[in-house]
């Protein structure tokens, strides 16, 4: 509709209420904005039969079953209509943004779980308020924290120092990429499903982000190193998700807010804290989450994806069903042998960095059902040189023993199977493996870890 001369939209949305009394419509039911590339007078005008923070939402397609492609769209919310959203999380970078207790970090929460679905992903997870909220993710996440006291801050500069280090040879390993296989210069799903290549999706999800850069002593490290993985991550198959409760200058750096793809912003006080997630003149120009109302939790707006930003209301999955999904999606990393770090029970410190996790390690290389062990330590040393590299250099009755040797304290023996050299050949019967030993054990150290396989 148009509006009288000299009215605009955005006086409109001011006065929500109001409008809604005349409507005689519960607040929840009407929902002005404003119409892209018209004059702003034109208003779009939607007025519900219930209010949308009560309305009972269709069921989420991956609630039950189903795997998530980060490389393609993925329904998160539902519009004022009832009707599915959807967004990709590859190439991008996410801000979100809301006063306390709106859902933040429920949204934060559903888009670490659909994440947690593609089973190539790792997930990097912290957890800054402190409160556990992210915890059901921890039986797949490759790095996991929770807390802001000093070896929480500790852990979570050394995890993202080991992120600026894997952005480097992410670049490095696509520079010299053939350009038939990468024509574009990123990632692409072939490449991020090539484990040789170490190019699968990474997800940082920081919940209460300020906590870091508004450290006195490392925030400016924190803020450079996440500045990084907003402009150059995402065409290297990393994406970093931020949330925070006080979208300011200071708690959400320029670089980061300025460069993210997708906007996420729930209720907010002012318009600066609105600009900071959604844009600069975003509040000017009539996207304002300023008009919602302290009972439409969950609900936002959402920029990035699409032409023009709009109104939508998050999948509200609480911490039980959350659980139930996160270890189905560890069920499908046990299978594809994508389980790694922390999941795997991995220790990771600051003075130490990664302690590998050989029988994580061992699944992640090996794919058939018996492997010779001069191959296994040929695999491991390729995926990890500074580690396995010395393995190497022994010869290859000794090689093969160091294997075996390195496999008792888990109580996996070897013994003769039937194989081919990787070069070519007759086959022959030599000292080797069996994959299903290493997974059994993997399991049942899980299980005694309190990690649930199934959902």
């Amino acid at each position: 509709m148009d509006l009288p001369y000299g009215v605009t939209v955005s006086e409109v949305m001011e006065k929500r209420d109001k409008l809604a009394s005349g409507l005689r419509r519960p607040l929840g039911c009407v929902w002005p904005e404003v119409v892209p590339e018209e004059h702003t007078g034109r208003m779009l005008l939607w007025v519900g039969d219930q209010d949308m923070s009560k309305a009972k939402k269709p069921a989420w397609p991956l609630a039950k079953s189903g795997q998530a492609d980060l490389f393609k769209p993925t329904a998160f919310a539902t519009d004022q209509r009832g009707r599915w959203s959807a967004l990709t999380l590859m190439f991008v970078s996410v801000v979100i943004g809301s006063i306390p207790r709106m859902g933040k970090t429920f949204l934060l929460r559903l888009l670490a779980l659909i994440a947690a679905l593609d089973p190539r992903s790792a997930l990097y997870l912290f957890d800054l308020k402190g409160t556990g909220d992210l915890s059901p993710l921890e039986c797949v996440a490759h790095r996991y924290r929770a807390g802001e006291e000093d070896d929480d801050i500790t852990y979570g500069l050394a995890a993202m120092r080991e992120l600026k280090d894997e952005l480097r040879r992410r670049a490095k390993v696509i520079r010299e990429l053939p350009k038939d296989i990468c024509p574009e210069n990123k990632v692409t799903p072939a490449l991020a499903s090539n484990k040789s290549l170490g190019l699968h999706p990474i997800v940082i999800a920081v919940d209460e982000c300020q906590v870091w850069f508004e450290h006195p002593k490392h925030g400016e490290e924190f803020e450079a190193i996440c500045t990084d993985l907003v402009k150059r991550g995402p065409a290297l198959g990393m994406v970093l998700i931020v949330a925070t409760q006080r979208p300011d200058a200071k708690s959400l750096p320029t670089g980061i807010s300025a460069n993210a793809v997708i906007r996420l912003c729930l209720k907010v006080m002012g318009h600066t804290e609105n600009d900071m997630v959604l844009g600069t003149s975003a509040h000017k120009n009539g996207i304002r989450a300023t008009m919602f109302s302290f009972s439409d939790k969950g609900i936002c707006y959402f920029s990035g994806e699409g032409d023009n930003p709009k109104i939508v209301r998050s999948v509200g999955i609480d911490a039980p069903a959350a659980e139930k999904i996160a270890l189905r999606a560890r069920a499908m990393r046990q299978q594809a042998g994508t389980l790694s770090g922390h999941a795997l029970g991995e220790a990771f410190t600051a003075e130490t960095g990664p302690a590998y996790d050989l029988l994580g390690d061992i699944v992640a290389v090996v794919h058939e059902p018996k492997c010779w062990n001069e191959t296994v330590v040929a695999r491991l040393a390729e995926l990890r040189p500074q580690t396995y590299g010395p393995w190497m250099e022994l010869e290859g009755d000794a090689r093969a023993a160091q294997l075996t040797t390195a496999l008792k304290p888990y109580g996996i023996k070897t013994g003769q199977v039937w194989g081919t050299p990787a070069e070519g050949g007759k086959g022959g019967n030599r000292r080797g493996i069996t994959r299903d030993d290493i997974t059994t054990a993997i399991t049942e150290r899980d299980g005694k870890k309190g990690f649930r396989s199934g959902s």
